[in-house]
């Protein structure tokens, strides 16, 4: 089993497109060359904000060998596992380590309600397949189904099973996790406006979404709060909140896409059924994002902690 610590700050990627349509390599390349110049400590790609629903699965494993040719070690690369049908998901998992993912984050079945069984049933076959580290996804306030602690002591049997995406929406949550597994599970937070909040009650880390605009300023965050400095981290959180909310919001995808072409590191292109943002909404968006630029906080040498 490759080794994953689970820990620090893993940027949910963006998947940048073209004019036409077609993925934007280089945007790509560019803005994942900023996350580990930043400091971060993996990368996922094909995620909800990697626009994973509109990929196709020749895509993703495309995009996949890209980001494993090009990281080269440097980091751990984890691709988001979303496939609705059992097979399909576990023969994904299966060309994903082929290609050399170093681990996965896995979704559960969302076409409908699945029962507890059910969710168990599915994450079981695909950590029964694999070799590669596993992090579940939790977010019943997105997708309807939640992962009760009951579940996960079931799931711990799995011992590639390693990490849960805590993003219940209820801090309390990651206090339960720890009282009842210790740390069987790294719990690395889901929901950026609850980042700093995650972090001080002993999250190991966050997967995290403006960090695809804001690389440095998330991973000072995570360090600051690490080090035990948690006034210097909660002035870069409170200058950070405003954009932060761009990640509780249905158009997440163009609004996140929006921040990372305005500092540079990005496109706004999305795919259809997706739109681009327009008008109104457009500049409203925009006008935070800048607000946000114009006031940016100077750093401390976050990277020597």
């Amino acid at each position: 089993m490759k080794h994953i610590a689970w820990k620090g700050i893993y940027p949910a990627l963006l998947t940048p497109f073209t004019a036409e349509d077609e993925i934007d390599y280089p945007i790509f390349f560019k803005n994942l060359e900023a996350q580990i110049k930043a400091g971060v400590d993996g990368v996922i790609i094909c995620g909800s904000l990697g626009e994973a629903s509109t990929l196709t699965t020749p895509e993703k494993l495309d995009l996949l060998d890209f980001t494993v040719k090009h990281v080269n070690g440097r980091v751990p690369v984890i691709i988001n596992v979303a496939e609705q049908i059992t097979k399909e998901a576990v023969k994904f998992a299966e060309n994903a380590e082929r290609i050399g993912a170093d681990g996965l984050m896995v979704l559960p079945p969302l076409r409908y309600k699945a029962s507890d069984e059910e969710v168990l049933a599915f994450y079981s076959a695909i950590a029964e397949t694999t070799s590669l580290s596993i992090m579940v996804y939790n977010n019943p306030v997105d997708y309807g189904i939640k992962i009760t602690l009951d579940m996960f002591e079931y799931l711990s049997k799995y011992p590639n099973i390693q990490a849960v995406k805590e993003s219940t929406r209820d801090i309390s949550n990651v206090t339960r996790m720890i009282n009842r597994f210790g740390n069987r599970f790294k719990i690395l937070g889901g929901v950026d406006t609850l980042s700093f909040e995650c972090l001080a009650v002993g999250a190991d880390g966050l997967v995290a979404g403006l960090v695809d605009a804001f690389p440095q300023e998330t991973v000072a965050i995570y360090r600051l709060i690490k080090a035990d400095r948690y006034a210097e981290a909660l002035t870069i959180y409170r200058w950070f909140l405003p954009l932060l909310e761009l990640d509780i919001h249905p158009k997440l995808v163009q609004y996140i896409k929006l921040a990372a072409q305005a500092t540079g590191i990005g496109s706004e292109y999305v795919r259809a059924p997706r739109l681009q943002l327009k008008g109104k909404e457009r500049e409203e968006v925009l006008a935070i994002i800048e607000q946000g630029i114009a006031n940016r906080p100077k750093l401390p040498d976050y990277l020597s902690l």
